[in-house]
């Protein structure tokens, strides 16, 4: 595995530290510039105030949370902390209805919400979509916002599980900043630095950076990373600003496809087993780099216009999936992969408030637009050199882990795929005189996609295949009523659709329409006791009433051609889910949720590769939930002291592919795919002491020692952490 010698956190670690240290005036003391007297200055200012009431970014709009016809989560930076998060996977913990559904290979964290797979389109960075493909740094996050359900009035093309937007810090125009160190089982070592303070009277600057040296409680797995993330404000006057922000990771990690599992049982093996051949790899690099322009044209009325681009990585080659023999006897299979993607994005959106006689509208306009570039190698082992090692899994002890060269593999086949999306919408929240507001929406989408196959060995011009251009277009309407009797209680009902592109032709010849996803959502929010205690809930319905699947017949005649598709099936995600935060006294804050989610498929044909009709979707759970609690003594001969819990639950689920139908002797028969999995829980628990810029917080996770998987189709089963010890040393600059 490749080392990062990190001689710039070093030198930043310097840096930052001096310049706390540095100040023409003696330590402790401040100059009256204006009465040229001296005075005590204080340490820290500490403004109070509820860290649930945050406006979120995602929503493009001044809409308050509370006149939105649907749930916003935001997870803020001090819960972050307190969590001692490490991966984005720890934060959405706290998001409810929201969860890992695989780690596939340990390259990503796939996340799921009401039924749906969020990893191809609904991941977002400072509101622009980001590859979801590697696992982002958490050590910069501002905050994390979770907009749930349908947003594709916003975002176009997303599915309606709902969208994450990963916020970063901003630069700020006064001069502070943390160095932190994080320690923990398994040879986990992480330091981290955030610095930030002014360049001039119109000019500032942050730097977050940070370095990650990590083994694991699997053998053999390893991990390294650095992450830069450097940012710029410029107010270029009273109305204009422009906040620069990049960052970069380097991520190189030991590829690692869990435990065993044969046919539809998870073989009972040690938790810490690596089963994959030792010298297998993988890296992962990320850059992105945004520009954010704000204008305030003249009194509640602004313009943005942003614009970003991301470029993103991935290699990895070992050994692959852990299927072996009833009996145990397994050959390892070699595998390899490289996959690219880049993303230009530019947004242009406009807010304002007006009034038109007795009504008040809060207006949200714009146009957007994207363009994504990805690349996929096919790699192809000689003949004979498939697999690396071989042995029985029951044995490892004695498992031949290989000998000879490792074999090397060649590309054969390249995919590259560019995607073009445009969309304009425009929304209103209109204010009734009383009790009642409107909300009105609508967005025009439209998407070109040219995909070219390219045989990397062929000479054959004919060999290099460009499919026929994709061009989807979709209107996503948004309709929502609320009403609310007071000023801190609202009841919400919408309706909005979404569509999802598809793949296949239709038996005619013709490019399949993209499907056209409805949602019906209804709930309340409600504050209490002066906003300390805030409660939603809700209840949806999203189906997509022209699923595809295979067509049952061409041209009169049986297919067995899956290229041959019809929009004919149907499925149905119904639940709800219920939260709430509380912030009862200074210094403790609590979180709560519970979900429920039921997605089956309602409407399929018995045909060859369709499912069955009544099957529940893979990787999505009847129930989750959630609980965490923190508390830091604010004053007395305690003060300082902190200490928290955290609760996770995870419902049963089914992992593995959803049954379908195959042809066996001549006759339609149903191929059973599925791996049940049973529910677990994990708590957390943590206790922590603040002492003038020093603070120390340790974290015991998964105290009861839990165990159960996450399962990426009917491979790459990876076991969640054992009980472990985390501790965070930061010093406040």
């Amino acid at each position: 595995m490749k080392t990062y010698f990190p001689k710039l956190l070093v030198t930043l670690f310097t840096f930052g530290f001096c310049h706390a240290q540095y100040s023409d005036t003696p330590k402790g003391k401040e100059k009256d510039t204006i009465k040229n007297k001296t005075a005590i200055q204080l340490d820290e200012v500490l403004v109070q105030k509820n860290p649930f009431k945050i406006q979120p970014t995602l929503t493009r709009s001044t809409i308050k949370v509370m006149d939105l016809p649907q749930n916003v989560q935001t997870i803020d930076k001090s819960v972050i902390y307190q969590q001692q998060a490490v991966r984005l996977s720890d934060v959405i913990k706290n998001v409810n209805g929201a969860y890992v559904g695989s780690a596939r290979g340990g390259a990503q964290e796939s996340f799921w919400s009401r039924g749906y797979d969020l990893s191809a389109n609904n991941i977002f960075k400072n509101g622009f979509r980001v590859s979801s493909g590697s696992i982002p740094e958490v050590i910069s996050l501002e905050r994390v916002e979770f907009l749930k359900g349908n947003s594709a009035l916003l975002f176009g093309n997303v599915i309606p599980g709902g969208v994450v937007n990963l916020v970063t810090k901003t630069p700020q125009f006064k001069f502070g900043g943390e160095a932190s160190f994080q320690a923990g089982s398994y040879d986990f070592y992480k330091p981290s630095l955030d610095i930030y303070g002014p360049i001039s009277k119109s000019l500032a600057y942050r730097l977050n950076t940070s370095y990650e040296n990590s083994k694991s409680f699997r053998d053999v797995v390893q991990r390294e990373r650095i992450y830069v993330n450097p940012s710029l404000l410029y107010k270029i006057n009273s109305k204009m600003e422009l906040n620069v922000n990049a960052d970069y990771l380097a991520d190189d990690w030991t590829p690692d496809f869990g435990t065993a599992i044969i046919g539809k049982t998870i073989v009972d093996l040690p938790r810490n087993l690596y089963l994959g051949g030792k010298w297998s790899n993988g890296t992962t690099k990320q850059t992105t780099a945004s520009a954010f322009f704000k204008y305030q044209i003249r009194e509640k009325w602004t313009l943005n216009a942003n614009s970003s681009y991301q470029n993103y990585y991935r290699f990895w080659t070992g050994t692959d999936r852990i299927q072996p023999a009833a009996n145990g006897d397994w050959s390892r299979p070699l595998g390899q992969q490289e996959n690219s993607e880049r993303i230009y994005g530019e947004q242009f959106f406009i807010n304002g408030e007006f009034t038109t006689g007795k009504l008040k509208h809060q207006l949200t306009s714009g146009a957007d637009f994207e363009n994504a570039f990805t690349e996929t190698f096919t790699f192809t082992f000689p003949a004979g050199a498939t697999t690396y090692g071989s042995g029985n899994i029951y044995d490892f002890a004695n498992f031949n882990q290989g000998t000879g060269p490792i074999p090397s593999a060649t590309a054969t086949r390249l995919v590259e795929n560019t995607t073009n999306r445009f969309g304009i919408y425009a929304q209103d929240l209109i204010s009734l005189p009383k009790y009642f507001k409107v909300f009105l929406g609508v967005r025009w989408s439209w998407q070109e996609a040219h995909i070219w196959n390219h045989n990397l060995y062929a000479t054959d011009p004919n060999a290099q295949i460009k499919d026929p251009v994709r061009i989807d277009k979709a209107f996503s309407p948004k309709v929502g009523l609320i009403f609310q009797p007071d000023n801190k209680t609202s009841f919400f009902a919408s309706y909005s659709n979404s569509f999802t592109p598809n793949t296949g032709l239709t038996p005619e010849g013709n490019v399949v329409k993209p499907s056209i996803i409805t949602q019906y959502e209804a709930g309340f929010k409600r504050e209490f006791i002066k906003e300390k205690l805030n409660m939603n809930f809700a209840i949806y319905s999203i189906v997509n009433d022209n699923f595809v699947q295979t067509a049952p017949f061409v041209n009169g005649l049986p297919n067995t051609n899956t290229n041959y598709k019809i929009q004919s099936g149907e499925t149905v995600s119904k639940g709800f889910e219920f939260d709430f935060s509380a912030y009862p006294l200074k210094g403790w804050t609590m979180m709560a949720g519970f979900s429920y989610n039921d997605m089956r498929f309602t409407k399929t044909e018995a045909g060859v590769g369709n499912f069955v009709e009544g099957d529940r979707l893979t990787r999505t759970p009847y129930q989750t939930a959630n609980f965490s609690t923190f508390y830091k003594i604010p004053n007395g001969k305690l003060k300082g002291v902190t200490f928290g819990a955290m609760a996770f639950y995870m419902g049963s689920r089914l992992g593995g592919w959803n049954n379908d139908y195959i042809l066996q002797s001549g006759n339609l028969v149903v191929r059973d795919r599925v791996i049940p999995l049973s529910d677990y829980t994990t708590v957390d628990l943590s206790a922590g002491y603040d002492w003038k810029k020093f603070s120390l917080l340790v974290k015991v996770s998964n105290i009861t020692n839990a165990l159960n998987y996450t399962v990426h189709e009917n491979y790459s089963v990876n076991p969640i952490a054992p009980r472990q010890v985390m501790a965070t040393l930061k010093y406040k600059i």
